[in-house]
């Protein structure tokens, strides 16, 4: 690395505000395990929306959905359809009810709802490793951007970046506290839209909403150069469009650190509220990667510097901040977007090593292992268990197995063929038991890794279950699954069935 290549004025401005949210941190700082990831005070409905939103934003949707934009064009809306569909599940299907049970974790969910400390050890796996292949995104996503910042090779960017967000981590503690996440909505929408709105004005479109100004672009590039950004199936089959569409959706309804934000919430009314709010602050990042994304390619052709495939892959995850850098846009407002997509990705990092922390120290250890765990003890197992996934993480993540959005892609599959049906049929069915849950979750397991287990030895399995897709036609039959063993094998304690019956669904707050 020289000084030359390094990104001063950016890496300040990066610098700064990863250092006022460790501030921020640290003042918030708690040192019970109970608040080691998932407490926070309420802070109302739109407040919490916020939150939401902040606890959802991460690499994949600052960076990666930008680039799969930029390289798939309309095919790619399948990420925006599906992760915003998804909190529509989420909202119609479970949010009430989740908040009713009042669980800590989504294994605490699964082990108390099918009395199963079975059960809550596979959900609790299944959580880790789902911890573990999003994480693996954010770092490839930290590794691109800190390798831009330093002017290194991608290996010394992820090393030094995997070192910074576990330090950040483990400084600050709890950085999920509600009002926090509410600051950190506020920098990343505005690192996003800001530097979109100039870019706008700067190639002559319509700039206070740049949202909907793109689209005059998408017509310039099919009429000056060609490119037709809106053929729909031009990357893949309409199969493969609805089963990626799909599985986001389920996905996101199973993500387990977005099923904990509805624990901290006061009734059932505010859940949901909560979640209609959240969703739209979402939006707004969604409706704005698409412009990046043509605004990226037109300049590109306008300049005659069009790259060819196996380059434009093997940049697009970093696309959004070269669309700035190519539109000329000043250094200190490259560097108020880098400082967004790194605190996105930093933010979701911290969350995803916190839920599988504490999937180890309180849903294994403290719950399987030892029950009498003092406060200390739960926070020491939490924080080493941070160090030890980071550590598995950074390893993978030297290496990554595909684009940012792609490799987060695979983790809602996971939670779509696993945590999705048992929290679906833990609400809606009274009947579902432990034995089918655990058939029904390992089952999933098997049909997300089906393709490269199997796929090479029998091409259909590649054909029906796309490693990023998988749920389309998985979820469906890890639900049938568990209602058959469930009917095969004895119903779930009687207590199990009357708590669902009477506190679910037999009454409703006062709205």
């Amino acid at each position: 690395m020289t000084d030359a290549g390094v990104n001063f004025i950016p890496l300040l401005i990066v610098a700064a505000t990863l250092a006022s949210f460790i501030v921020s941190g640290v003042r918030a700082r708690s040192r019970e395990a109970s608040d080691y990831g998932f407490g926070g005070r309420y802070i109302g409905r739109l407040g919490g929306g916020a939150a939401i939103a902040s606890n959802w934003m991460s690499a994949a949707s600052f960076l990666g959905m930008g680039g799969l934009l930029y390289l798939q064009g309309y095919y790619a809306l399948a990420y925006v359809i599906g992760w915003t569909g998804g909190y529509v599940l989420l909202l119609v299907l479970m949010a009430s009810q989740i908040r009713r049970f009042g669980k800590y974790t989504a294994p605490d969910f699964v082990g108390d709802r099918y009395a199963s400390p079975g059960a809550r050890l596979v959900s609790a796996a299944i959580s880790i490793t789902i911890s573990v292949i999003y994480c693996t995104a954010q770092f490839k996503g930290i590794g691109m951007l800190f390798a831009w910042l330093f002017g290194t090779s991608y290996p010394n960017g992820v090393i030094l970046g995997a070192v910074v967000a576990v330090s950040y981590v483990i400084i600050s503690g709890i950085l999920g506290v509600a009002r926090n996440q509410q600051l950190q909505y506020a920098v990343l929408i505005v690192s996003f839209i800001l530097p979109l709105m100039l870019l706008a004005h700067r190639l002559g479109y319509f700039w206070a909403l740049p949202q909907f100004g793109y689209g005059v672009a998408i017509d310039d590039l099919a009429r000056e150069f060609g490119i037709d950004f809106t053929a729909p199936f031009a990357s893949g089959s309409l199969f493969e469009w609805l089963a990626l569409c799909f599985t986001l959706m389920v996905g996101t309804a199973g993500l387990p650190h977005v099923l904990s934000r509805f624990y901290v919430v006061p009734n059932n009314r505010d859940a949901r509220w909560s979640l209609v709010w959240g969703l739209f602050f979402i939006a707004l990042i969604y409706w704005s990667a698409p412009a990046y994304a043509v605004f990226a390619r037109l300049l590109e052709a306008r300049g005659g510097m069009v790259p060819p495939p196996y380059a434009a892959e093997k940049m697009a995850d970093i696309i959004v901040i070269k669309t700035a850098v190519m539109g000329g846009l000043p250094s200190w407002m490259i560097g108020i977007l880098a400082a967004g997509a790194t605190s996105a990705a930093f933010f979701t990092v911290a969350g995803l090593l916190l839920t599988g922390a504490a999937s180890l120290s309180h849903d294994i250890y403290y719950r399987l292992i030892n029950p009498r765990a003092s406060e200390t003890s739960k926070m020491a197992i939490a924080k080493g268990a941070v160090v030890a996934l980071a550590a598995v993480v950074l390893i993978i993540a030297l290496h990554p197995p595909g684009l940012i959005a792609e490799i987060t892609a695979v983790a809602f599959a996971l939670a779509g063929n696993t945590i999705f049906p048992a929290f679906l049929l833990g609400i809606w069915w009274g009947r579902a038991n432990r034995h089918g849950v655990i058939t029904g979750m390992l089952t999933g397991v098997l049909i997300t890794f089906a393709t490269p287990l199997f796929g090479k030895f029998v091409p259909v399995v590649a054909e029906l279950f796309p490693l990023t897709s998988s749920a389309f036609i998985g979820a469906p039959i890890v639900i049938g699954i568990m209602i058959a063993v469930s009917l095969l094998t004895p119903p779930p304690p009687e207590e199990v069935r009357r708590f669902l019956a009477e506190q679910v669904h037999g009454h409703m707050e006062a709205e």
